[in-house]
């Protein structure tokens, strides 16, 4: 099993990713014509392409089968872009919503991370499996099945701070190495218990005795599979994730996802010159759109371009203090901490290259 833990961010690539082997997952299109067509040569059709800067999110609806690694490497081979990385580890065995960061946007990948997530997901009663999920060994068994008047009396215990220990089969380093790695190999781990906070767990179907489909939103760092896991348990009869997607991601929701189909489909219409891949892109600042944005001159813009401070006075200086995301002109230019009539840049942004198109701003 590529078993992945909670969110946690995926460094940007900036290098060529390792070819897994396992799926034939697009290498269709690297980027869109810029000669009229028609009017390329073919040694130039033929030339491997440079890289460019593109910059923006993609919120992939990340097919069953595919791992949040291989998604980032589909999506660096369709944009040809120089950086890319997400923003919360999906499992494999998981569909929805996977944000990719391109360029710039990886300077705004904590802001997703820290967001609250949202999962529809399916229990499957009477096993327990040594990963949690459908693709684990079976480690217990049981005969009982809960009644719907039993899963409702639970929820409340899974509701608000809850201790959870993470799966075997998670991505948490134990004396360096991965614990999924340490339980391929036979070894048993003892993972301590973590706080994790679950706002809502709600059940939503029971199509029969032995599968509950629930809702769950929570914050960074839970575990579903421990959650079906731990239910499974406490109501007498073991169970396991069946069936696991994710509706929410931080700012993005399902309304955001573009199937992988849909997204090779308009690269081939880029490459052919009847499109653009920035369709496909959201601005870098929708990651941002928790925190208050602040506009500024050009003349301070050039000053917090530079890295320096700048000094706001007069009547309509803020008085608030804390982060904010600064624009000039209506675009975005810096993160920057404003406290005290002064705001010190903190990640100032390059947008040169690609960007969204501007009817997705």
């Amino acid at each position: 099993m590529t078993a992945t833990g909670h969110d946690h961010v995926n460094a940007p690539q900036t290098g060529e990713p390792a070819d897994t082997g396992k799926n034939n997952f697009s290498e269709r299109c690297s980027g869109e014509n810029t000669e009229p067509r028609g009017k390329q040569h073919k040694g130039q059709r033929q030339q491997k392409r440079e890289r460019r800067d593109v910059h923006g999110w993609v919120v992939l609806d990340k097919p069953v089968g595919m791992t949040s690694t291989q998604a980032v490497a589909v999506l660096k081979r369709l944009f040809n872009a120089k950086r890319v990385g997400h923003a919360g580890t999906l499992d494999p065995l998981a569909s929805g919503g996977l944000p990719i960061a391109l360029g710039e946007a990886t300077k705004t990948v904590p802001f997703v991370m820290d967001g609250r997530k949202r999962y529809r997901f399916t229990v499957r009663w009477g096993e327990e499996r040594d990963t949690d999920d459908t693709e684990g060994r079976v480690t217990a068994t049981s005969e009982a099945r809960p009644t719907p008047e039993a899963i409702q009396a639970l929820l409340p215990q899974f509701t608000g701070t809850v201790l959870q220990t993470p799966p075997q089969f998670s991505a948490i380093k134990i004396a360096g190495e991965r614990a999924y790695d340490l339980a391929r190999d036979g070894e048993t781990v003892a993972l301590q218990p973590r706080p994790v906070e679950i706002h809502e767990l709600i059940v939503t179907e029971q199509p029969d005795s032995d599968h509950s489909v629930f809702e769950a939103e929570c914050g960074k760092g839970t575990y579903v599979r421990a959650l079906a896991r731990d239910m499974g348990r406490l109501l007498g009869c073991y169970g396991h994730i069946s069936a696991l997607r994710r509706t929410q991601c931080g700012p993005f929701d399902e309304t955001d996802m573009i199937p992988l189909a849909e997204l090779e489909a308009l690269c081939d219409r880029a490459a052919s010159g009847e499109g653009s891949l920035a369709d496909a892109l959201l601005p870098v600042e929708t990651a941002l759109d928790d925190i208050p944005a602040l506009a500024v001159t050009r003349a301070d813009a050039a000053r917090l371009h530079r890295g320096q401070a700048v000094l706001l006075r007069g009547r309509d200086a803020p008085n608030s203090s804390g982060t904010v995301y600064v624009t000039v002109g209506g675009r975005l230019l810096a993160l920057a901490e404003l406290g005290n009539g002064e705001l010190i840049p903190k990640r100032v942004f390059n947008l040169t290259g690609l960007t969204a198109s501007p009817d997705r701003n």
